[in-house]
């Protein structure tokens, strides 16, 4: 997993299919943000924007740049840490029907799995355990895994953050990492006792009909149906990417969807018909100290902050091998954009989002 690096995105010739209406300046500004990214070396990109009554998909670049075909309006990709709110959203859904409690221990639901009784399921979501990052190692590396044929078990992941210190005393400090999310995996399953893959399925993507999102099962590296291809700038060129083993990210970073099911989850997700009230307010408040690298304040799974505009963003990004996503909504807006090969100049985020999400 790379989640807060762009991994990889693309560029070389512009499609664009509109569904409704968008305002033009909207749509102008958004399509030159993502031609900027091809013009710095992107493969491809995609953007989805949903204004309630009308879907918005602009393009930039190529699927796959062995072709020359046309980036399609349902295209998945890999989505990476937002695969975070996903899971976030079924912890507070078992908070609501208090069947976990936010500022009880860990312990309590994987008894022995970390250290101690001081790590929390609030600091799991907070990314405030101290629990170090196994994500990168030799051993779990989604892409070589994948080249190796080897897949890694979530006790495994965690195995591997243990062996190495703590990063801080739990609850004192920000740092984002994958293994929060991986632990919070395996809380859902051992307090519903099935597994994350159903639980998901059966809360979030058949009520809201998200057929285009699902989560690889083990060894599954291929990307099912239509999709973007994910590249990255390794030691021999430019490389396919888009193979990877999905046990390793799992719960913390392997869904695969589309910028409309993304749109439509967002949606859903701050209108309350995901999380009751209550959970969702706890969601969406940052915790003061506790800022992503895209410069948001983060909740519980999610990041917010106020755009120039004065509009409150929602969302989260993700980056990994060859594909980087940032997804969320306003009030009035949802908006969705994916790369799939690194620009050579880091794009403004804020400047992106603003031209997709201000009035």
């Amino acid at each position: 997993m790379r989640s807060h690096v762009l991994a990889t995105i693309a560029v070389v010739a512009t499609s664009m299919a509109l569904v409704g209406c968008a305002t033009l300046q909207r749509t102008v500004e958004v399509q030159s943000d993502l031609d900027s990214l091809t013009k710095s070396g992107a493969v491809g990109s995609i953007a989805t924007l949903d204004d309630n009554s009308t879907t918005t998909v602009l393009t930039s670049g190529v699927p796959h740049q062995t072709n020359g075909d046309s980036i399609g309006p349902r295209y998945r990709v890999r989505i990476a840490g937002v695969t975070k709110t996903f899971t976030a959203a079924l912890v507070l859904q078992l908070v609501a029907q208090d069947k976990v409690g936010l500022d009880a221990p860990v312990q309590r639901y994987l008894p022995g799995l970390v250290p101690g009784d001081t790590i929390t399921v609030r600091h799991l979501l907070q990314h405030r355990s101290g629990l170090a990052e196994f994500a990168g190692e030799p051993n779990a590396d989604e892409w070589v895994a994948a080249n190796e044929n080897r897949t890694l078990t979530p006790a495994d992941a965690v195995a591997i953050a243990l062996s190495k210190p703590a990063q801080f005393e739990p609850g004192s400090a920000f740092r984002y990492t994958n293994t929060n999310y991986i632990v919070l995996g395996m809380l859902v399953e051992a307090v519903t006792g099935r597994s994350y893959a159903d639980e998901l399925r059966t809360r979030i993507l058949e009520p809201l009909e998200l057929e285009d999102t699902y989560l690889p099962p083990p060894g599954e590296r291929d990307i099912r149906g239509e999709h973007m291809t994910g590249y990255a700038d390794l030691p021999g060129g430019r490389t396919d990417v888009s193979r990877i083993e999905p046990s390793i990210p799992w719960s913390a970073g392997a869904l695969v969807s589309t910028g409309k099911d993304l749109n439509t989850f967002w949606r859903a997700l701050l209108s309350g018909r995901i999380v009751p009230e209550n959970e969702l307010t706890e969601m969406t408040t940052p915790h003061a100290g506790a800022t992503e690298a895209e410069g948001l304040g983060y909740g519980l799974g999610v990041g917010s902050t106020e755009l120039p505009c004065g509009v409150t963003y929602i969302g989260h990004s993700g980056g990994i091998y060859g594909y980087y996503t940032l997804s969320g909504a306003t009030e009035d807006r949802a908006y969705t954009v994916t790369l799939t090969s690194t620009p050579k100049e880091q794009p403004d985020i804020v400047a992106m989002l603003s031209h997709a999400l201000c009035p």
